[in-house]
């Protein structure tokens, strides 16, 4: 562990480190720069195109995702008379705001590398508005289901170390900071969706469903696409597709853990505050306070994670 990382580690106590941590407060933050022009190379998950190509298929529609979502909540503002509520859903606009302007920086860097981006999120960009054009109780419970998918995948990414080891460490803390905000506000969107659109128990199942069928479907979709555009044969993706899937779907692969959460979402008296957030949120959090460098709080998240 690099010793600034390792010296706020010891300065939060093992006991505070390991008692689950089930609600944060928001914080909006603006600005943040990781440097990702100079230190993203163009395989820069270890030199592993189909690891690297998976997160870059997810970080170009993360932009127009995130604008979606807020659509999806404005939908219901003016009927939320709880001020609470009301400035929680303020908090978790501008958290989805800086989302997509920093995606879209990084995704701007995998364009000036040559990755052809314009189509896939033009076409993200015309789904999402036939969404729209759908029922506001439809969409909210969407983006519901979608803000428990990437909470579960924050959590999954960073529970072990030896997930991101191989990261480089300008995009590992980008896509930190992306997990301690879905920490901070997973909440939002199901609490809408529950109390103030009153959203039916099957919709909110189905919404999960479809979205994981999406979220997962499109993913490796496009990841196949950045890898032709990398100039691998179709015989060459096929094998790097075969040999990589194990490590994000297997039974030991990095998503396994999300099993349990994830079908806790089909009982009927869930909320996203039953789980704990991750557990190195406040390692991220005072490093952030101390430095206001989001590069040193990702890479103290990271060296806190269990091996």
């Amino acid at each position: 562990m690099n010793s600034y990382a390792g010296h706020v580690t010891n300065q939060i106590s093992e006991k505070a480190m390991n008692s689950p941590l089930n609600q944060v407060d928001m914080t909006v933050r603006k600005g943040l720069d990781f440097n990702l022009r100079e230190h993203m190379s163009r395989h820069w998950f270890g030199g592993d195109p189909f690891k690297t190509r998976i997160f870059d298929a997810l970080s170009l529609t993360f932009p127009v995702g995130e604008r979606y979502f807020i659509s999806s909540v404005r939908m219901f503002r003016d009927q939320i008379t709880d001020p609470e509520l009301q400035a929680r859903v303020t908090d978790f606009i501008q958290q989805e705001a800086q989302h997509g302007l920093v995606h879209d920086e990084m995704n701007e860097v995998m364009r000036e590398q040559g990755m052809p981006l314009d189509q896939m999120v033009e076409f993200v960009k015309a789904r999402t508005a036939e969404e729209l054009r759908k029922s506001p109780k439809y969409n909210i419970a969407m983006t519901a289901g979608f803000e428990h998918l990437t909470a579960m995948m924050a959590n999954a990414f960073y529970d072990y170390k030896s997930t991101m080891a191989e990261a480089n460490p300008h995009v590992r803390a980008l896509f930190a900071w992306h997990a301690i905000e879905e920490m901070e506000h997973r909440d939002v969107a199901f609490d809408v969706m529950k109390d103030i659109a009153k959203v039916s128990y099957p919709l909110r199942a189905y919404a999960l469903v479809k979205g994981t069928t999406v979220i997962f479907g499109f993913t490796l979709y496009r990841a196949n696409k950045l890898l032709a555009a990398d100039g691998f044969t179709r015989r060459e993706r096929i094998k790097l597709i075969g040999e990589g899937l194990p490590w994000l779907f297997g039974k030991k692969g990095v998503l396994s853990v999300m099993s349990k959460p994830y079908l806790d979402w089909f009982k009927r008296d869930f909320h996203p505050s039953q789980h704990p957030v991750i557990a190195q949120y406040p390692v991220w959090l005072k490093v952030m306070q101390e430095t206001g460098d989001p590069i040193k709080a990702g890479e103290a998240l990271w060296e806190a994670a269990a091996f």
